[in-house]
């Protein structure tokens, strides 16, 4: 049969082979053959046969895993959603790049292996790409403390790891969404705190005040160190590669609006702060809000109106 989906899994239709068994009834309709219990007992040995070859060619020939994983690893982590009975062992397959070493992939288990003491969270950041990912913002609290993050950068990420939480009783987290807690993370070497102070509440209100209602919250951030500002999604909210996919298949999206976290130690978001002039105030809080949107990668609504906004600022320098 060319397409046997009864007797494996979606996520393992690239394997092909031959199955001998004396207890099929082979004088029956396909319908009553697909619920034999032969026929579940076959796809459940199945599954388990092909998972352990693929964990011990991960384990002892990581060259021949690498390029199986080149050619069939956006495949494997659909099993992160298909599979709930083999997630575990679905997720040890999958491999990550990673903010450790450019060019290498990584497991969860290598993840948990090299986590800094203290750390309970495995970090990671979805992308449009992994070199997005690599160069974004909402690494820079995480790289001044040495920590590693995961990389994603494919249309399937964010799906696949919604339906991951955790593994090896570490919980997953996505630092692009949610506050982030500097607690957890340990102390950064020289930090500068920018202490909360009346002032900086009122340099936060009136971005939020020249921005509208295009966002929902406009607040300190602490994931930044040397960027401006950052786009931050609620825990719910779908984020860039979910929309895409919901788009593209004609459903209709929910309306979500995206929070700013703004560095109240950069000197763009001082200068804003000082500015006497009204237009001048308002160009760069909304120069703030696009750039943080490509940082996160997302295409602009007006790219004429933020290069007009970027000259008339540099003229005024």
């Amino acid at each position: 049969m060319d397409d046997a989906e009864q007797f494996l899994p979606l996520y393992l239709r690239f394997v092909k082979g031959v199955v001998d068994c004396a207890d099929l009834p082979l004088n029956v309709s396909r319908e009553l053959l697909q619920r034999t219990p032969a026929v579940d007992s076959i796809r459940v040995a199945l599954t388990k046969r092909i998972l352990e070859l693929l964990e011990t060619t991960a384990r002892d020939k990581p060259d021949h895993y690498r390029a199986f994983w080149d050619e069939f690893g956006t495949v494997i982590k659909e099993g992160l959603g298909e599979d709930h009975a083999n997630r575990e062992r679905v997720a040890g397959l999958v491999r990550f790049a990673s903010t450790r070493v450019e060019g290498e992939l990584i497991s969860l288990a290598d993840y948990v292996a090299a986590m800094k003491p203290g750390q309970d969270k495995i970090y990671y950041l979805v992308a449009e790409s992994e070199s997005t990912a690599r160069h974004s913002p909402y690494l820079e609290a995480f790289r001044q403390r040495g920590i590693e993050v995961l990389l994603l950068g494919e249309r399937i990420d964010e799906w696949a790891m919604s339906y991951l939480t955790e593994f090896d009783g570490k919980a997953l987290r996505d630092i692009s969404r949610g506050e982030l807690d500097l607690a957890e993370l340990g102390e950064a070497p020289a930090e500068s705190a920018v202490a909360e102070t009346g002032a900086n509440d009122a340099v936060l209100e009136q971005i939020k005040t020249l921005l509208g209602d295009g966002i929902a919250e406009v607040r300190a951030s602490a994931r930044l160190t040397e960027s401006p500002a950052c786009l931050v999604l609620t825990k719910d909210a779908l984020g860039p590669q979910m929309r895409k996919m919901l788009a593209a298949a004609g459903q209709e999206l929910p309306e979500t609006k995206p929070i700013l976290e703004v560095n109240l130690g950069h000197a763009l978001v001082a200068r804003l702060a000082q500015e006497p002039d009204a237009a001048r105030r308002e160009d760069l809080a909304h120069l703030l809000y696009d750039q943080a949107a490509l940082g996160a990668g997302e295409a602009l609504a007006n790219p004429a109106l933020f290069v007009q906004r970027l000259n008339r600022l540099l003229l005024a320098v």
